[in-house]
C-alpha cells in the first residue's frame, strides 16, 4: 500500500497547481455530471454524486457550476455525453497501471494515450493484461488533525473498514466498495474533516523501485495525467 499511499501524497501536492489551472474543476464536473447521469440528480439518494458534490465544495468550485454539471447529468441541460473507459498499460520497469478516463471521444482518447505511454516508454496493454493484478475498494482519506491511530481505528472497525494507512497528514481508510459510504459516514459523524472519499483500484501487490526507477514511473505517470481525459492512473509500483 505504500507505493499507492507515496503516489496519492505527490498527487496531493500536485493539486494545488492543478487547481489553478482549473484541471480540477474539469475532473470534477465530468465526475458530477456522470455520476447523475448514472444514479439521478438528488445527491441524498445517490452516494456517488454526493460524494463528487463534496469533492467540488472542497475544491472551493462555485454552486452554478455544480448545479449545471448535474443538470448536464440528468438531461436538463443539454451536454456532451461522456463514457467512462478504463485503460491497461505498463509503465517503464514493468510497472503496472490501470487508467481511468473520461471521455467524449474514444478514438482520440485512446490514440492520445497511445501515443503519450509509447513516447514515455511505456506499453498500451490488452484489456485484462494488468487488471487481476488490483482489486476495488473504497478509500476514505481524512486529516489527521491531533486524532490518534486507535481513535481511528475504533471508529472504522465498526463501520466495517479492512485496513488503515497512516501518512504525515492524513488517515487513509481502506473499504470494500459496498461499505466505503458507510465508512465516510462514520468518519463524518465523528467531525472528522473528510479530504477525499472514492472508489479507487488497490495493487494486491507492489513492485519495489530503487530511485531511479521511481523517478521515471513518476515522471511517466505525470504526462499521461497531463492528458484532460485522463480521470485517475492506479499504479503496483512501491516508490
Amino acid at each position: 500500500m505504500s507505493g499507492h499511499s507515496k503516489w496519492a501524497t505527490i498527487k496531493r501536492k500536485k493539486a494545488a497547481t492543478d487547481a489553478a489551472r482549473g484541471k480540477v474543476f474539469t475532473k470534477i464536473i465530468k465526475e458530477i455530471t456522470i455520476a447523475a447521469r448514472d444514479g439521478g440528480g438528488d445527491p441524498a439518494g445517490n452516494p456517488r454524486l454526493r460524494l463528487a458534490i463534496q469533492s467540488a465544495k472542497a475544491s472551493n468550485m462555485p454552486q452554478d457550476n455544480i448545479t449545471r454539471a448535474v443538470k448536464k447529468g440528468t438531461g436538463e441541460l443539454e451536454g456532451v455525453r461522456y463514457e467512462e473507459i478504463n485503460y491497461e498499460a505498463y509503465a517503464p520497469h514493468g510497472i503496472a497501471c490501470i487508467i481511468q478516463c473520461v471521455t467524449d471521444n474514444r478514438n482520440r482518447t485512446v490514440a492520445e494515450l497511445r501515443h503519450l505511454i509509447s513516447k514515455h516508454n511505456g506499453n498500451l496493454g490488452e484489456s485484462g493484461s494488468v487488471a487481476w493484478m488490483f482489486e476495488r475498494k473504497g478509500v476514505v482519506t481524512v486529516e489527521r488533525g491531533k486524532h490518534s491511530e486507535d481513535e481511528v481505528m475504533e471508529i472504522i472497525l465498526d463501520a466495517g473498514a479492512d485496513d488503515l494507512k497512516t501518512e504525515d497528514e492524513f488517515f487513509e481508510i481502506i473499504s470494500t466498495v459496498e461499505n466505503l459510504e458507510k465508512v465516510r459516514k462514520a468518519m463524518e459523524e465523528k467531525n472528522f474533516k473528510i479530504e477525499s472519499a472514492g472508489m479507487q483500484y488497490i495493487a494486491k501487490d507492489l513492485v519495489a523501485l530503487d530511485e531511479h526507477g521511481a523517478a521515471d514511473v513518476m515522471k511517466f505517470l505525470e504526462f499521461v495525467e497531463e492528458n484532460d481525459d485522463v480521470q485517475n492512473i492506479y499504479t503496483n509500483g512501491d516508490f
